[in-house]
């Protein structure tokens, strides 16, 4: 079974391929493909040469297995920053993850140049209340260094049994030393849907990753909310995306379905024209029409640009906050067998409604908020973005945009973008930096 994936996360199998092609210059294709297999044979002779001086030769006898998980390893993350090799036990624990409960601190995580980066504190973790934010860079867990290890490696040392602590030193931009935080493992586990009524006539839903609890968590939190609040009183909705780092693609698609009537969600194309996927909206939009405002940032990605991207491109809902991440990618999970774990390989590019590509550009806001940053966070609170990734692919049409801030106030009161949102809902003049039109595209439905 093949799940699909938006957020950043095989074995080396004999494969045999014949290509059949109908061609008056048949012959020329045939030597083409016969001189790249020809290669292909040739480094893969190489490759074998190498692995054999290596245990042949190597100071210490070394363990094969872990020769070839290495190999792997290299080989999958040489493509992008997303594509990577999962052994059984992190494939198991990616499973966990996406399920919504799961042992930890509570941080999601990529690799970036050796070092462990904090793409996301979930909220109400204990990465969160210690402070931990995105953009960090793990350089040492429990005192020994990051560098060298595997991202795999480094998640599982930060794991362990619960009420037990581990120490994170963490590079952190602006920072004049690196920072030492002490944390306490729980068992987490991620709500991902959080609500409340605004005003007596507002409904905030914060939506903080897209797991397999996503969609239901959202319609129990409309019903709640219409329940509350009077349908001629209601004046509309706010949906938090900001620092959402995505998730499960499905969920992307049904979270966008509750508010669309119908119209296409978001279309995957991947290196072949038949590999091209629609999704399209089901179930009716549950809000009735309300108007919505969408909350994003620079740490809102994937199936959180999905999502607003979707609903932008419908002129169904309106963006405020800054520019978002800008992962423009899908990964397939692909599952190796038994005891061989999974590939999270990149298949494809997602792209909106009106048939935009996200990737390395991001959603940028109808309206651009800029929050108030306390002086001894100002230059750290600015994301690095996907253009910024190294090994990341590029915009299809070359234009790339860089990081933006991600810096949420944990005081409401101190909260620019949400009050422009309740000011926006309540029909007040939002006192933005920039305000850009919504585009003009014309929306397949």
């Amino acid at each position: 079974m093949r799940k699909t994936l938006l957020f950043p996360l095989g074995a080396l199998t004999g494969a045999c391929l014949t290509l059949l092609v109908a061609s008056p210059h048949g012959g020329v294709w045939a030597a083409r493909a016969a001189a790249n297999a020809d290669d292909a044979y040739s480094q893969l002779n190489l490759f074998g040469e190498v692995f054999e001086r290596v245990k042949a030769s190597y100071v210490e006898k070394p363990d094969n297995a872990k020769l070839i998980e290495g190999a792997i390893t290299g080989m999958v993350t040489s493509l992008d920053p997303h594509s990577r090799y999962m052994n059984d036990k992190a494939w198991t624990e990616m499973q966990e993850t996406t399920s919504g409960e799961f042992g930890g601190l509570g941080i999601e995580v990529t690799m970036e140049e050796g070092l462990v980066k904090v793409v996301s504190p979930i909220d109400d973790t204990p990465a969160s209340k210690a402070g931990i934010m995105s953009g960090d860079l793990i350089s040492k867990i429990d005192g020994d260094a990051v560098q060298g290890m595997t991202l795999e490696q480094a998640v599982n040392k930060m794991k362990g049994p619960v009420d037990t602590k581990t120490k994170l030193t963490i590079v952190r931009k602006g920072a004049d030393a690196p920072l030492d935080i002490a944390i306490t493992r729980e068992i987490i586990h991620v709500r991902p849907v959080r609500f409340h009524v605004e005003n007596g006539d507002i409904g905030y839903i914060r939506v903080t990753s897209f797991n397999e609890q996503t969609t239901d968590g959202l319609k129990k939190a409309i019903a709640a909310i219409s329940r509350e609040i009077p349908q001629e009183k209601l004046a509309g909705y706010v949906m938090d995306l900001r620092n959402n780092p995505g998730g499960l693609l499905d969920q992307a698609v049904s979270v966008s379905s509750a508010f669309l009537q119908r119209g296409e969600v978001v279309s995957t194309r991947g290196r072949n024209p038949e590999e091209t996927q629609r999704f399209t909206a089901h179930g009716g939009d549950l809000t009735k029409g309300k108007p919505l405002v969408i909350l994003v940032n620079g740490g809102s990605a994937s199936a959180s640009e999905i999502v607003a991207g979707a609903l932008h491109d419908h002129k169904r809902a309106t963006i405020i906050g800054t520019r978002s991440f800008g992962k423009g990618s899908v990964q397939t999970i692909i599952p190796l067998g038994a005891g061989n774990g999974a590939l999270a390989l990149t298949t494809a590019r997602y792209y909106t409604p009106s048939g935009r590509s996200i990737q390395a550009q991001g959603i940028a806001p109808d309206i651009e908020i800029l929050q108030d940053v306390p002086p001894e966070l100002k230059g750290r609170m600015d994301t690095m973005a996907e253009s910024q990734m190294r090994g990341h692919l590029s915009a299809s049409d070359g234009t790339e945009q860089t990081g933006s801030q991600s810096y949420v106030p944990p005081e409401e009161k101190d909260d620019k973008a949400l009050h422009a949102a309740y000011d926006f809902l309540h029909g007040v003049t939002a006192n933005a930096v920039a305000a850009k039109p919504a585009p003009k595209a014309a929306v397949p439905n």
